[in-house]
């Protein structure tokens, strides 16, 4: 069994608090620019004494509405300013958030409140108050609901909250803030649930400030200042944009938010962030959406050159690129690799990816571009990030080594275990759980990987989601999709193959590339993805997808035939989660049909 534990250290306070950075940094640095707004197009700055002022008047809000220390307060809503204000806010006010996905179905929402029995209910839309009308109605634990977008300027939750608080003092929002200790529950996190019913993690101040800590003594640490400025664009409901928001503020940094992915380009345009976070399907979906128009331009070749050229210079770092290299390299970086950079505003320095293994082909990518993409790992349960690779410390491939103070091994089975101050204590409600996923503060991952000596992690695969064909052999499907998800027309690919006598797939097509695509063939406009699953030129395409990933593989545990399916996974058919991974139960059952026709025809 192996172990690594990183040599860093630090202590978390006893009356330490996740809120407490809030009127900290008002006091230290009260003009700072702690957020900026966007308002009318453009953006404005918010100080980091305007923010403590709204926090602690949103907290006043919710204390004269009946909140008392240790309750409940659930929060459903896209990722926005009012967000993190209302978050800090019930701290402030000694309560626990509870986020839900502002996508969650009225069956997702009635299971966290009748699980959570949270007191108060923050809602984001008219929409989102009409989808759970019936599951709020029926929540006895619910005493008042508010909502963010208000019929009027100042008739939403911030405002309402701000007015119903008018007459709490000020002294009561500081008594709640010093009652808060380290080891007591910030926040209750609903497992986005792959399989299964949702579980809540608990997670403490405590937990959030080593994750906070740790983020900026390592990935972040010549980033996170006064000077930098991201954009979060990510769900806040996923621990992993709360973390990094928790980590950039603690660090003085401006933060800027946005959910309307569909125009994230211009927003990094006009934000010009100068890191982000993301995970793995939106940079594949940049470097994707750039071939593909590079393509239709008549300018593949170039860009196919680039980005070979980019994956080349980025692998030849640790021994030095050579000289024909170089200049090739160089090149490219005005052709291409600048107009790259300036889709993520010009001035984005890294990213950091999480939440799915990334690839290293496409790490090679970015590094070779000029926008290193720093990939972590960790889990709900581990506060975000356990581990991460770092500036100066990155291995393009692995997920890099635990933030202080944590400790990994590798179980007989291959089986990643964790220990230390980011891994929460246990389920809310749920011992049994609790019990199977932690043995004497070590949890169980149910992820597969290896650790090297230096201590860094590779993922390898989920044990709940190793195949073993019906000649015996083992195969992670993991590796073989996030290879079909490189190609350009790929959206989507699960692997299927338990106790089959070999491995498939099934492959959903990328509307907006397969749009250009169609153009470039000469094929109708009007052609669905059902009508080209046939269609030569395409299955060409997909045939070197599939063999481009089957060299990754022994031909045991390649992909031996595959389906296009008429259309793409989607959260909304319950085919994917929230943060965008595949509910392989739901799928494979959905599907049934279409892969025993694989294994009979």
């Amino acid at each position: 069994m192996r172990e690594f534990t990183s040599p860093i250290r630090f202590t978390v306070e006893e009356g330490d608090s996740a809120v407490d950075a809030v009127f900290a940094r008002a006091e230290n640095e009260p003009n700072s620019v702690a957020f900026r707004r966007e308002v009318d197009g453009g953006w404005s700055d918010v100080s980091a004494t305007t923010f403590a002022d709204e926090v602690s008047r949103v907290a006043k809000g919710f204390i004269a509405a009946g909140l008392a220390q240790g309750d409940r307060v659930a929060l459903m809503s896209s990722t926005r300013y009012e967000w993190t204000v209302l978050d800090y806010a019930i701290w402030a006010s000694g309560g626990v958030t509870v986020p839900i996905y502002e996508t969650s179905s009225a069956g997702q929402v009635e299971w966290i409140l009748s699980d959570a029995e949270p007191v108060l209910l923050v809602l984001e839309t008219e929409q989102h108050v009409r989808d759970t009308a019936d599951v709020v109605a029926a929540a006895k634990s619910i005493r008042q609901t508010f909502r963010i977008e208000g019929d009027t300027a100042d008739s939403g939750a911030v405002e309402t909250l701000t007015a119903l608080g008018q007459m709490v003092d000020d002294d009561v929002v500081h008594e709640r803030v010093s009652a808060l200790r380290s080891q007591d529950p910030a926040t209750l996190i609903y497992t986005s649930g792959t399989t299964g019913r949702p579980k809540g993690v608990q997670l403490t101040h405590a937990n959030l400030l080593a994750e906070s800590r740790g983020i900026r003594e390592t990935t972040l640490k010549s980033l996170l200042n006064d000077r930098s400025r991201t954009l979060m664009f990510l769900p806040l409901a996923h621990v992993l944009a709360r973390a990094v928001t928790i980590a950039a503020f603690d660090a003085g940094t401006t933060i800027g938010h946005t959910h309307d992915i569909p125009k994230l380009v211009p927003t990094f345009g006009t934000f010009q962030p100068d890191f982000v976070l993301s995970v793995p399907r939106v940079f594949e979906k940049i470097y994707n959406t750039a071939k593909q128009k590079a393509h239709a331009d008549g300018k593949g070749k170039i860009f196919d050159a680039a980005a070979d050229t980019a994956v080349a210079w980025s692998e030849a770092q640790d021994d030095g690129a050579g000289l024909v290299l170089r200049i090739k390299h160089a090149v490219f970086d005005k052709l291409v690799y600048a107009k790259l950079r300036g889709a993520l505003g010009g001035r984005c320095q890294l990213a950091i990816s999480g939440g799915a293994p990334l690839g290293a082909r496409l790490g090679h990518f970015y590094r070779g571009i000029g926008v290193p993409i720093y990939e972590g790992y960790g889990l709900t349960e581990t506060s975000a990030a356990f581990a991460v690779n770092t500036i100066g410390h990155q291995r393009v491939g692995s997920v890099g080594r635990p933030l202080p103070g944590n400790t990994v091994r590798i179980a007989e089975d291959d089986e990643i275990q964790l220990r230390g101050p980011v891994v929460f204590s246990g389920y809310w409600r749920n011992d049994d759980a609790s019990a199977e996923s932690l043995d004497d503060g070590w949890f169980r991952t149910g992820d597969l990987g290896s650790l090297d000596e230096d201590g860094y992690i590779t993922i390898t695969g989920r044990k709940k989601e190793l195949i073993v064909t019906a000649g015996g052999k083992n195969v992670s499907p993991a590796g073989l999709e996030d290879l079909l998800r490189a190609h350009s027309l790929v959206s989507q690919a699960i692997v299927v193959g338990d106790q089959k006598p070999f491995i498939a797939a099934l492959i959903t097509l990328d509307e907006d590339a397969i749009s250009g695509w169609k153009t470039s063939h000469g094929k109708s406009a009007n052609a669905t993805s059902a009508d080209l699953a046939g269609d030569a030129d395409l299955i060409a395409e997909i045939d070197a997808a599939v063999a481009e990933a089957n060299k990754s593989v022994s031909h045991a545990e390649g992909i031996k035939k595959y389906r296009i399916l008429p259309k793409d996974f989607s959260e909304e058919s319950g085919e994917m989660t929230p943060t965008m991974k595949l509910k392989r139960n739901v799928i494979t059952k959905s599907y049934a049909d279409e892969i025993e026709e694989i294994y009979t025809t």
